[in-house]
C-alpha cells in the first residue's frame, strides 16, 4: 500500500483537460487526459487566469513531474489553494 497522501479530486464531468508543461496558457500542451479522470494535486502554483467548468481561477494544479492543469477544471470544492504552493 503506498503511503502517498496525495489526495485525487475529478475532473469537470466531460472535459478532456490539456495538460502543460507549466502553469499557464503559454506553455505547451504535452497531452491531454480522457474525460472522467482524477488527478492528483501535488503542489499548486499561481499562473495565467482560465476561465473553466468551476469558475475563473489563476490557480495551477501540478499533477506529475512538469505536468500542469488549470484549477478552474478540477472540483477541489474551493476556489483557493488546498495544498502547497510549488517551491
Amino acid at each position: 500500500m503506498s503511503t502517498n497522501s496525495v489526495k485525487r479530486y475529478p475532473v469537470a464531468p466531460g472535459v478532456q483537460l490539456r495538460v502543460r508543461s507549466g502553469p499557464g496558457t503559454q506553455y505547451g500542451v504535452i497531452k491531454t487526459l480522457p474525460t472522467g479522470v482524477r488527478v492528483p494535486v501535488n503542489c499548486q502554483s499561481p499562473g495565467t487566469w482560465v476561465t473553466g467548468t468551476y469558475g475563473t481561477s489563476n490557480i495551477w494544479d501540478n499533477i506529475g513531474n512538469g505536468e500542469w492543469v488549470s484549477d478552474a477544471y478540477v472540483m477541489t470544492g474551493t476556489d483557493g489553494y488546498v495544498t502547497v504552493r510549488c517551491g
